[in-house]
């Protein structure tokens, strides 16, 4: 088992929610933990709410952005834990998403971690040792069908992240990703005003139904806590033999053996 008392872990979006819990995790671990928001304001206050070692900003969804949050990054000693946490979602209707929205939503999703680990990660092959965790979703396995463009970055993440495992081996760095299931946070509480709005309901009376209609196969019938995603991300930090997988964290909504 890997110790992460004093290792370097860079959490991705995680001012708030799934990507919050985790740092938070990561500290209590004793790791130095760096979080990163879009804006200089939102990753300090994140800092000083959970006790982190550093602070990063900018925008991950584009080249000039991510190498912003790069530069600030090379400050730090090096990354020995990437986790990959930043996106967004949203309720569309598929006949009318744009383009632009399918674009947007592929570079925030999927290309804020392939440019992370394209520069983070050959460091790691050298030292022979490190850590990625890509945070996609159940949404790889189960697409959404007032979710497709969201669900599409996600398998896109599942493929990609057991693609880059292949280059891992023989090493001791592991390449894993964590696939939350629905779970409670803000941005979870604004998704579900938007399904209630698209279905014409009152937002209480979605919620009051959503297990019993939109996930019936879900054996807790419940949304996950943060903190269980967060104590699943530790797990594959320290676990060595895990390499090249993905674990859900879904609550058994994927019926599979």
């Amino acid at each position: 088992m890997r110790n992460l008392t004093e290792k370097t872990v860079f959490v991705s979006g995680s001012t708030k929610g799934i990507g919050n819990a985790i740092a938070a995790r990561c500290v209590q671990e004793g790791a130095r933990v760096i979080v990163h928001s879009r804006s200089q304001s939102g990753a300090v206050e994140a800092q000083n709410q959970i006790g982190a070692a550093g602070a990063v900003w900018g925008d991950l969804s584009d080249a000039g952005g991510t190498n912003q949050v790069l530069d600030q990054l090379s400050g730090y000693s090096a990354v020995d834990v990437l986790i990959n946490n930043a996106g967004v979602f949203s309720v569309e209707d598929f006949f009318q998403l744009t383009d632009d929205v399918w674009l947007d939503y592929f570079q925030t999703n999927v290309m804020s971690m392939v440019r992370l680990c394209r520069a983070l990660m050959p460091a790691m092959l050298e030292r022979d040792s490190g850590v990625i965790i890509n945070v996609a979703s159940e949404a790889a396995f189960k697409p959404l069908p007032q979710m497709v463009h969201y669900s599409m970055t996600k398998a896109a993440m599942l493929s990609i992240s057991r693609g880059i495992a292949e280059l891992t081996k023989g090493s001791n760095v592991c390449v894993n990703t964590l696939m939350p299931g629905p779970t409670w946070t803000d941005g979870v509480e604004k998704y579900f005003e938007g399904l209630a709005k698209q279905e014409g309901r009152p937002l209480e009376e979605v919620l009051g139904s959503y297990f019993r209609e939109h996930e019936p196969t879900s054996l807790i019938q419940r949304f996950v806590k943060v903190d269980e995603v967060a104590d699943a991300a530790i797990f594959l930090a320290q676990n060595t033999a895990v390499n090249g997988s993905s674990l859900r964290v879904e609550g058994g909504i994927i019926r599979s053996i």
